[in-house]
């Protein structure tokens, strides 16, 4: 007996050492895996990358900036089912572990020994602390170091908390991070709309999506998630009837084509949503926009929006279509594919190809006919009859025969003509025009872009020519000049003499002419911003001094360090027509700072404000409520003044004489308070238009993406003309018509434009005009400005041709041809190439 006592006493001392052995090895292996292991402490701040979004004020979605499309949820806004079928799915002990289960490690270990597949014991803390904190380690080691980290995740956070970055992080497949993005992208429903199948689906995926999917892997998707609703039913989550109803119900999704995709919502990335892109970017940086969850607010209006689209690419394709060149099919399939309907439709949806062209189509050549080629549309389905392109359509292009257009695999662009009734007439031969432009349209008071439009399809070109085409803004500039005039003692009727000047420059002598090759004499300001008259600008920036125009224009943020050179007071820098819009938008509010902008406010994941482009402030707005007698809430407007608000009204008003009686008689017709500048380059290759109201901005550039000649009766007014045209009027169906705002102490007196000599105030005619003057400095009754003479490197050209004709207008002896510099009454004649000589600026 004593010996057998003794035994036992000798098993139970070498148990004990060994457990205390064991102890110490546990206690080694933790102390050396525990050495440099992460803080835990840092997830309970942590943010899991979550794609940002961007909405129009109505509230409508226009897109998404996303690395991994992830959609952040809080856990407390992730309902239980959801919670319940991953817990069922992934581990089934969550609420009650420590951060790893030994049950789980046993019988997941007695599984391996007894040759089975061994199955993942991981719980989903320790998948956390493996995804968020750990990676690259060798299978062993991280299993040790994922359940040092769990036991440690489990002291520093809630199982909330855990349970929340588990759901936001985990991928699910499908570009889908997260359960709320994976709920969008299987199922296009928010995570309150799913069904016990449809979550226990997405419960099944996190071990292996590719090997779980919808459609190429339906049998293995559907068992595994039967087997997560059993799971649920045997934690007590669901009833048996569910679970069974679950299981008999097909998987539906939309990789199957069961269910529409939520994806669709989003519209096609354009300039304005990309623009958005890069300025944010510049903002906050790409990881803040691409991983940040933040909520975008654009001033975008859709409507003026796609007003502005129609009108540049009408233009656009008008001018392309007049000048007769077919440039070929956008890309071409294999012709074996034609014969077979399935085939060529997969060759054609597989191109990257411009889909964004309001009411064109892509189209296949399928065979080519004697006098027509028969073509299959993408989107519209075949039919007996067929669709059909005829020559006759294609008159434009010049060609004689089918051949000379098309071969059989051929990629073009359709479009559907209809009768006034909408009724289909055919199908219709396009092309993306070479020329391009772009238009851009804000309010002047805020600095809301509220539309942008930088090509003819971003699709088929991302360069964006609003923001980033640099160009030569001609004439346009001019009203700069005129500014700077206006504030150094020259007024609206200041007689400039429009004669020949010679300016000596470092390389020889430059005489700059106006676009009529001819000279007016004593003309007033009006007159020369009217007609766009390059002398007596010259003679403007000339007397002033290019330092002071370079002062205005950076002052305006046209051109950030403007050189002094005497050409670049007729627009021979680059500037774009972001900035162009936004200078004369400080025209159009009365001469305040005014800083575009594309996004009303940001907010980030946590829907607080980290961005907020209106920083005017508002009196007694907060108030609840209002005592009569007290001041109605106001908005305090502190913004910077650029301008003098009497220089600003002068200029505007010389400026509505453009559209009533200069280069921008286009825009006369539509009975709005407008002033306008139009600008053509030399030898045509830039041309543009800026018009503004009190309430709107709209400019347009058009020219070639390499400059060059546009050609004959390329003007500002008629390329540019036709397009601000088009956008208000149908911006004018919506906005009101103010007049422009008078400043105080401004003092209004009659002027005869032609001569600049005031006349009685009871003095009427059409060449009667209002001129606004400070106060003090009005001109008496019959009395005129004094003449400006030019001196320094002036030289008067001899036998000046000028005399007076019937109106009282100093205009060339009879025998000379010419208008008035711009293009008035008539269409102007063709750029003079050459007269002004490489970079010289404007004509008009």
């Amino acid at each position: 007996m004593r010996h057998i006592l003794r035994f036992f006493g000798f098993l139970m001392a070498w148990a004990s050492l060994g457990a205390v052995f064991a102890m110490i090895a546990v206690a080694g292996v933790v102390y050396i895996y525990s050495r440099d292991l992460p803080d835990t402490s840092a997830l309970a701040a942590y943010e899991p990358i979550t794609l940002s979004r961007v909405y129009s004020g109505e509230g409508a979605l226009m897109d998404e900036y996303a690395r991994e499309r992830r959609i952040f949820t809080p856990a407390d806004e992730i309902p239980d089912l959801v919670k319940e079928a991953f817990i069922s799915a992934e581990d089934k002990n969550f609420y009650t572990h420590l951060g790893f289960d030994p049950r789980g490690i046993a019988a997941a270990v007695f599984e391996a020994l007894q040759g089975q597949r061994p199955r993942g014991a991981s719980t989903i803390t320790q998948q956390v602390a493996k995804n968020f904190l750990l990676s690259g380690e060798r299978e062993i080691e991280r299993k040790i170091k994922e359940i040092i980290l769990a036991v440690e995740l489990e002291r520093t956070l809630s199982k909330e908390q855990i349970l929340e970055l588990y759901l936001n992080e985990i991928f699910l497949g499908q570009n889908a991070y997260g359960v709320t993005a994976a709920a969008q992208n299987y199922f296009s429903k928010t995570l309150e709309e799913l069904t016990p199948g449809e979550a226990a689906y997405l419960a099944a995926l996190p071990k292996a999506p590719s090997d779980l999917h919808p459609v190429r892997e339906r049998d293995a998707a559907e068992g595994r998630r039967n087997y997560v609703l059993r799971e649920m039913y045997e934690n007590g989550y669901i009833t048996e009837e569910v679970e069974l109803a679950a299981q008999e119900a097909p998987l539906r999704t939309v990789q199957s084509g069961d269910i529409p995709s939520a994806r669709r919502e989003v519209p096609p990335r354009g300039y304005f949503t990309e623009e958005i892109r890069r300025q944010l970017s510049a903002r906050f940086g790409e990881d803040k926009l691409f991983g940040g969850g933040l909520t975008v607010r654009a001033t975008i209006d859709r409507d003026l929006q796609d007003d502005v689209e129609a009108a540049l690419r009408k233009k656009l394709e008008s001018w392309d279509r007049d000048h007769g060149k077919w440039r070929g099919p956008l890309d071409t399939i294999d012709p074996a594919l034609l014969d077979d309907e399935d085939a060529w439709r997969g060759a054609l949806a597989g191109k990257w190809l411009p889909r964004d062209i309001d009411g064109w189509r892509l189209a296949v050549v399928l065979e080519l006919g004697d006098s027509s080629a028969r073509v299959g549309i993408e989107g519209v389905p075949d039919d007996e009859d067929g669709h059909f392109l005829t020559l006759k359509d294609a008159a434009w292009t010049g060609a004689g025969k089918p051949s000379d257009l098309w071969a059989p695999g051929d990629i073009v662009l359709v479009r559907e003509i209809t009768d006034d009734e909408g009724k289909f007439v055919r199908w219709s031969l396009r092309q993306i025009p070479e020329l391009q432009g772009a238009v851009m349209a804000m309010d002047p008071s805020t600095g809301r872009v509220l539309a942008m439009q930088g090509g003819f399809s971003y699709q088929a070109s991302v360069f964006n020519r609003a923001t980033q085409a640099t160009r030569q803004p001609g004439s346009s500039f001019k009203p700069f000049v005129y500014a700077a005039a206006l504030d150094h003692g020259y007024n609206p009727a200041t007689i400039v003499l429009d004669a020949p000047v010679t300016v000596q420059t470092g390389a020889g002598a430059w005489k700059p002419m106006n676009s009529s090759r001819q000279f007016y004499g004593p003309s007033p300001l009006r007159i020369g911003i009217e007609n766009s008259r390059n002398v007596m600008t010259v003679r403007l920036a000339q007397d002033i001094g290019m330092d002071s125009v370079a002062e205005y224009a950076e002052r305006f943020g046209v051109y950030d360090n403007m050189p002094h050179h005497l050409a670049y007071a007729l627009g021979a820098g680059e500037t774009t027509l972001w900035k162009m819009v936004a200078a004369y938008g400080m025209f159009a509010n009365g001469g305040l700072r005014l800083e575009p902008t594309l996004v009303d406010r940001v907010q980030d994941r946590r829907g607080r404000t980290i961005y907020r482009h209106d920083q005017r402030e508002c009196d007694a707005c907060n108030e609840t409520t209002h005592t009569a007698g007290e001041p109605e809430p106001w908005v305090i407007d502190r913004s910077e003044r650029v301008m003098d608000p009497i220089t600003a009204y002068q200029l505007t008003s010389m400026m509505e004489g453009v559209v009533q009686r200069g280069t921008a008689t286009v825009l006369n017709d539509l009975g709005l308070h407008l002033a306008a500048k139009t600008g053509t380059t030399n030898d045509a290759k830039d041309a543009w238009l800026i018009s503004f109201s009190p309430n709107l901005v709209v400019g347009c550039f058009i020219g070639y993406d390499t400059p060059r000649p546009m050609g004959r009766g390329a003007y500002g007014g008629t390329m540019c003309g036709p397009v601000v045209h088009d956008v208000l009027a149908e911006a004018k169906k919506t906005i009101s018509n103010p007049d422009f705002k008078v400043p105080e102490s401004a003092v209004a007196v009659k002027m005869d434009r032609r001569t600049g000599i005031r006349q009685p105030d009871d003095a009427s005619g059409p060449n009667i005009v209002t001129e606004m003057f400070r106060r003090g400095e009005e001109p008496q009754v019959y009395a005129a400005a004094d003449m400006v003479i030019g001196e320094g490197n002036f030289t008067f050209g001899s036998d000046l041709p000028l005399s007076i004709n019937e109106e009282g207008d100093y205009a060339p002896q009879p025998g000379n041809q010419g208008g008035q510099g711009g293009q008035g009454a008539g269409a102007p004649p063709p750029p003079p190439a050459g007269q002004l000589g490489v970079g010289s600026g404007g004509l008009y």
